[in-house]
């Protein structure tokens, strides 16, 4: 019910709680900084999402409208939006400036567990995947936005639109974790299957299946200076990966 602020001396040697950020009613699921990382935010099982002013701890709004658990809620690059997933089916896109939700997506089934926001370098993939499909599409500035379900599927969104424009399906339990490859051109994935999955999202493929752990895969992250993937499992194990 609380979210936790910590001071590392630099080394990482040693950690300080700062502050200590009282106002969720239930279950924290999520916590990320803004990009300017002067606030954050966090999203609950209390339904709600919060946004936090780092240098005071002050609670400095509240986001509601999900129906269930909040499962995680992720700004945008540019600090403007915020996206969420919840066990009500449902992504949220919402303003931070005005609190207002301008955009629900409902392209689930099921508890949408993982939303990321795609990086500057996805938009030319992405429209060149689109047009694949339909020539006739016009070229796209998203934002985009992915999203990981239980309903065993990841899904790509262009917020401008609110279409759900990619939609890849190969997982064989629910996905728990799905973002961007750092070049743009692939999505990597995990989920309760025990797979880690790279995906040519172009293609709509999936090109590579790992078997990662002998549980299941609940997260994972990138390097951001290496080809380095990280992923960690019921198991009680971290893996990072190579990636070649």
């Amino acid at each position: 019910k609380a979210v936790v602020s910590t001071q590392s001396t630099g080394d990482f040697v040693g950690f300080e709680c700062m502050k200590t950020l009282h106002g969720h009613d239930h279950t924290v699921s999520s916590v990320s900084f803004g990009p300017s990382g002067d606030f954050l935010v966090s999203a609950s099982r209390d339904k709600s999402i919060k946004v936090w002013e780092v240098s005071t701890g002050y609670c400095t709004k509240t986001l509601q409208g999900h129906r269930e658990w909040v499962r995680q809620a992720v700004v945008s690059p540019d600090g403007k939006l915020i996206a969420s997933g919840s066990n009500d089916h449902s992504i949220r896109v919402w303003e931070i400036a005005t609190k207002e939700c301008t955009l629900e997506l409902r392209e689930h089934d099921h508890v949408v567990e993982c939303v990321a926001w795609a990086q500057d370098n996805c938009t030319s993939h992405i429209n060149e995947c689109v047009q694949q499909e339909n020539p006739r599409a016009v070229k796209s500035e998203g934002p985009f936005l992915i999203s990981g379900s239980r309903d065993k599927t990841i899904k790509v969104f262009d917020v401008s639109t609110g279409f759900c424009i990619i939609s890849l399906i190969g997982h064989d339990n629910w996905v728990r974790q799905a973002i961007f490859h750092p070049s743009g051109k692939f999505i990597v994935s995990c989920a309760d299957d025990k797979t880690l999955r790279v995906w040519d999202y172009k293609n709509r493929r999936c090109t590579k299946t790992i078997n990662a752990h002998e549980h299941f895969v609940t997260c994972l992250d990138f390097h951001r200076n290496a080809p380095f993937v990280i992923t960690g499992s019921v198991d009680q194990q971290c893996k990072v990966w190579e990636c070649r």
